[in-house]
């Protein structure tokens, strides 16, 4: 008898209990193929695809996937899903809003912490037996300075949590949140983005990339800090302009940056800004961890099992095509 169960085709594996958990209802394939031609030599007879790295679910893709009811993302961002496509293409499209969010909001604490408390320079003195750090490093207390939140959603009231707890006084910027909810979330509610930057002593983003967000931790906003603050970006790699950036840290403008995005991903080993002493960078791992892995993995799964099974997910980024798909 043939297969009468769906076809899920991960683009990269999972956590064994998502993968399970997907198994109980559908065909699962996994593919580490990362060009879109032969990925969809594997995946062009999915009902589901799940998407983690390359290639991303694009019209082309998900045009050449003729049975697509599906596409899942696995984490949070969607960047890499062309979602007007999707819709118009009748697929509905899934993920794991804050499956990862503890993991960076602790990952911008340790940036920050790291670039105040000059860690790493500290750690390489005392490994040479030089105890030269109590005068030559001037660490700073994050205690009684202003923290500046661009994006209080699911990471940054988390972030503004852990820096009331240090002391700090908590500013946050969100256009899509009202003033009484950013209290709620355990910030300072600013107008405007303008205003907020020249009272922070470190300013830290977490934001979706938008046309709204792309470039703008760059030479315009930079110009409003305060000399010397730090910023941390754990978004998008698009929402710093990497050589505006990298002429901000070199000239002092900005005392220090702790980065885990990159404008292009990998980043080149000829990018500047890596040689900095000032710059903490890390590999765009702020929400990788085991915790975070399994709940994006079964969140994902979960849902794109619901809509398999004809039932509405409980988190659909395109509600509009729902009436379509459920007619299917």
């Amino acid at each position: 008898m043939a297969e009468t169960r769906p076809l899920v085709v991960l683009g990269g594996p999972i956590h064994p209990d998502a993968h399970a958990l997907l198994e109980t209802e559908a065909r699962v394939v996994v593919t580490t193929e990362e060009t879109e031609p032969a990925f969809l030599k594997v995946a062009a007879g999915a009902d589901g695809i799940l998407i983690r790295g390359k290639p991303g679910a694009t019209a082309s893709l998900m045009t050449a996937c003729k049975k697509l009811r599906v596409v899942g993302r696995h984490g949070v961002g969607l960047d890499t899903v062309d979602i007007p496509a999707a819709t118009k293409l009748g697929v509905a499209v899934v993920h794991a809003p804050g499956s990862n969010s503890q993991a960076v909001a602790e990952h911008a604490l340790m940036l920050m912490l790291t670039c105040a408390k000059h860690t790493f320079e500290i750690d390489r003195l005392t490994k040479k037996g030089d105890w030269t750090a109590r005068t030559s490093v001037h660490n700073v207390e994050l205690g009684g300075r202003t923290l500046g939140i661009v994006g209080v959603g699911n990471v940054g009231r988390r972030v503004a949590k852990f820096a009331g707890a240090l002391g700090m006084r908590v500013l946050g910027y969100d256009p899509y949140v009202d003033a009484e909810e950013l209290r709620r979330r355990g910030v300072d509610p600013a107008p405007s983005l303008e205003t907020m930057l020249p009272q922070c002593d470190v300013v830290t983003f977490h934001t979706p990339l938008t046309a709204e967000t792309r470039g703008m931790l760059g030479a315009k906003n930079i110009a409003l800090m305060k000399q010397g603050a730090i910023v941390v970006n754990t978004s998008r790699g698009g929402v710093q302009t990497e050589p505006e950036l990298f002429e901000a840290l070199t000239r002092g403008t900005l005392a220090a940056a702790g980065l885990d995005v990159w404008e292009q991903e990998p980043t080149s080993m000829d990018n500047p800004i890596l040689n900095l002493p000032n710059v903490v960078c890390s590999a765009h791992v702020a929400g990788v961890t085991r915790e975070a892995h399994r709940v994006a993995g079964m969140q994902v799964a979960g849902e794109m099992l619901r809509v398999l099974r004809g039932e509405r997910p409980d988190v659909l980024v395109n509600p509009d095509v729902w009436s379509r798909l459920g007619q299917r």
